[in-house]
């Protein structure tokens, strides 16, 4: 390893920060009582630890829904009303979009519960209790099992202890890992199977600036949609029944009009998905010099091939849009996030916490396995600096790609299944329908053109010897050229259409099958992505092994500072203050945005920032109703500096009467390294301001039905308020 220096200067700044950096961490609520509580309480909140999380009475857990599994969702009413953002909602609105009625255009607002839209699929679960399960894992745990080992059985242990916290129950469980391995938790969930989109505005308001300024500050976004979750009779979850009726939750979260100052008390509840906190200076420099440019190339070419396709046809948008919108999310993210690790010096800032590690490994003999920790991640990276590009060609030109290889891959498999059919009427309908749903939103045209592009970009820009087996057959019997496989796919293969299907159903020819290029490029794919798992063992066992232990001592060589957890989808809290910030000097950024901004922003030939005319009527009028502040002013976004990523789309922002102020939907520009090192004095979550939520709602939908149902907060509060049903 070579050796990391540091001055001291610069070691005693950056410790100083990591000691006093408050509102960095997301953390489990069950353990807000013993780490965060009373901090919280002198920065404003007025909620005891039990009214956070209890799992006997209702607290503000009871309302925070992990929606899908990819976004974070609130209950504001008493009859299973669910805000969360128009972005998490966009796929759902998406699918009961047509070009007649395009409702990611013009809006969706269902005026009764009949006009509520099923969404099968999506699901909503709600936390019953998390339990730390440490203890039962790690005594069966011993030091002469390799990491995979570890893993495995960890993995039973923790699939026997959800069974047996679910037996009897309509309830799911799964034990999670922190730490690195070495620490796990269990978690037991309500998920609910009817969830009815009940409300969203246009694209206009929903997504106003979009990608334009996707991830930036100032931000004048409406960014938010409603749901409503079904149970049975007896508040159960159920599968999706004309019999359901709206969940009562144990708690809902009452609406504040009361606004935003700056130096507010804000707590954000959610979902978030994954941050790398412990990602070593070896880990960054691979990600900035390789895997991050490799997501950015390949995406910045999808991007380009399905808007030139969506910008000429209204069914081709529809059917696109959240496919386009979930690209094009996360390839301004790796943009960003590697301007900001590099801007924001990150490396330097992990190699001196390293060389801290490192001095109190070294210190003590008895310590000599955590001072290796180090030397096997930087083998580890070593060793895959080579086939990152290609690892990243192949999950995002292959599997992510375009859409044939997955669908073949999963297809075949039901297919090969039919020989052995106890039930072949009934496996057959079961393959329809799957190739159904996939027909359903496939476009054929700009399918091919996405192969035809990243396959050739893949064989172009990684080496030969690294690539599918089925690129070996396109340099050695096609001339090299990638157009005469993709010609023999989408003209030829069973996969490439519904109707090439249901014929090779009829005599269901096993020679076909096996000769179907289609099915050889899915093949190959798959081959190379699992080859790549097994042949990898050896540098995934140096990986896991230096996380584990490198984790694990980081946080006894620094005892003065609380570590939180990485994110990993489950339930975390999170708080700080609403505040202003200045990202560079001579510059400085207010808190909130207004109506004014929107409108500023205004650009008619531009469909990033299109303004409705109702909303201009309302502007022009000033009729903001109750929704506007004390100036007059209709607020729209505002920033605090609580810690979220994402997953945390759609998370309610809590002030500290336990109140709904916002919805957090984006992090900024300026931290965007803030997954793998918190920059506490420019890290900003954006939220939208309930008020303007609300003044959407009621004054430009009209839909002021859905207000009335909210528990809606306007004055001082003169008590502490206990936030239970």
């Amino acid at each position: 390893m070579r050796k990391i220096t540091a001055g001291l200067l610069t070691l005693a700044l950056l410790f100083s920060s990591l000691i006093t950096s408050a509102h960095e961490g997301m953390w489990l609520p069950m353990l807000v009582k013993r780490l965060n509580h009373a901090e919280m309480r002198a920065n404003g909140l007025n909620l005891t630890a039990e009214e956070l999380y209890d799992i006997n009475n209702a607290s503000v857990k009871d309302a925070i829904v992990s929606l899908g599994g990819f976004c974070t969702g609130e209950l504001i009413s008493n009859q299973g009303l669910m805000m969360t953002n128009h972005h998490c909602g966009y796929d759902a609105i998406r699918t009961h979009s047509t070009v007649e009625n395009d409702y990611l255009t013009d809006g969706f607002w269902s005026m009764t519960r009949e006009e509520e839209r099923t969404n099968p699929g999506l699901t909503a679960a709600i936390l019953v209790r998390m339990e730390d399960v440490t203890d039962k894992v790690m005594s069966e745990l011993t030091d002469d099992m390799t990491e995979s080992q570890r893993a495995a059985k960890a993995k039973e242990i923790g699939s026997a202890l959800a069974k047996e916290a679910t037996e009897g129950t309509v309830q799911n469980a799964y034990v999670r890992s922190f730490f690195h391995n070495n620490e796990y938790y269990l978690f037991v969930f309500n998920t609910y199977q009817d969830v009815r989109l009940v409300g969203a505005p246009p694209s206009s308001v929903g997504k106003y600036g979009g990608d334009t300024d996707n991830w930036m500050w100032p931000r004048h976004t409406g960014d938010f949609s409603l749901f409503r979750i079904y149970a049975d009779a007896e508040g159960n979850p159920s599968e999706i029944s004309e019999d359901n009726v709206p969940l009562t939750p144990k708690h809902h979260l009452p609406v504040s009009l009361n606004g935003v100052k700056e130096g507010d008390f804000s707590m954000v509840f959610g979902f978030p998905g994954s941050t790398d906190r412990f990602l070593t200076s070896t880990g960054i420099d691979q990600a900035v010099s390789l895997y991050n440019p490799s997501v950015v190339e390949i995406r910045a070419q999808k991007l380009a091939i399905m808007k030139e396709a969506m910008d000429a046809d209204d069914a081709v948008r529809i059917a696109l849009a959240s496919n386009y919108a979930s690209t094009a999310n996360y390839w301004k993210y790796f943009i960003g996030q590697t301007e900001q690790l590099k801007k924001n010096r990150v490396k330097a800032k992990k190699e001196a916490i390293e060389a801290r590690y490192l001095e109190w490994a070294n210190a003590d003999a008895s310590r000599s396995e955590y001072a290796n920790a180090l030397e096997l991640l930087n083998e580890a990276y070593a060793s895959t600096d080579a086939t990152v590009k290609n690892g990243v060609y192949l999950m995002e030109a292959g599997i992510r790609g375009a859409s044939m290889p997955l669908y073949a891959f999963r297809l075949a498999r039901m297919l090969g299944a039919l020989s052995s059919s106890e039930d072949l009427d009934g496996d057959k309908a079961a393959v329809i329908a799957y190739a159904e749903s996939h027909f359903a939103e496939y476009q054929a045209e700009v399918d091919r053109n996405l192969a035809q592009a990243l396959w050739s970009m893949w064989m172009k820009n990684t080496p030969a010897d690294q690539q599918p087996s089925i690129f070996a057959e396109v340099r050695d019997s096609m001339g090299g050229d990638v157009s005469v496989l993709v010609k023999d796919v989408y003209d030829n293969s069973i996969y490439a259409s519904q109707e090439a299907l249901e014929a090779w159903l009829v005599e269901m020819d096993k020679d076909v099958l096996a000769a179907d290029a289609g099915g050889k490029v899915s093949s190959s794919f798959l081959e190379a992505y699992f080859g790549a798992q097994s042949g990898n063992a050896e540098v995934s066992e140096k990986m896991n092994k230096g996380y584990r232990l490198f984790t694990d001592g980081l946080r006894k060589a620094m005892p003065e500072k609380t570590f939180a957890p990485d994110a990993n989808s489950t339930l975390r809290m999170s708080w700080g203050v609403v505040g202003a910030y200045d990202p560079q000097d001579a510059v400085h950024y207010d808190y909130i945005t207004t109506i004014e901004g929107v409108m500023q922003k205004e650009d008619p030939t531009n469909d990033e920032f299109v303004v409705p005319a109702k909303l201009k009527e309302l502007y022009t009028a000033k009729d903001y109703g109750q929704y506007a502040d004390e100036n007059g002013d209709l607020v729209v976004n505002f920033i605090s500096n609580n810690d979220i990523t994402g997953g945390n789309s759609g998370s309610p922002v809590i002030n500290g009467d336990g109140h709904l102020i916002g919805t957090a939907f984006d992090g900024n520009w300026e931290a965007m390294s803030g997954d793998i090192f918190f920059e506490d004095q420019l890290q900003r979550t954006i939220s939208v301001d309930i008020r303007y939520t609300l003044f959407i709602i009621d004054k430009y939908a009209g839909a002021s039905h859905l207000i009335d149902e909210m528990t809606v907060v306007k004055g001082k509060v003169k008590k502490k308020r206990k936030n239970r049903k």
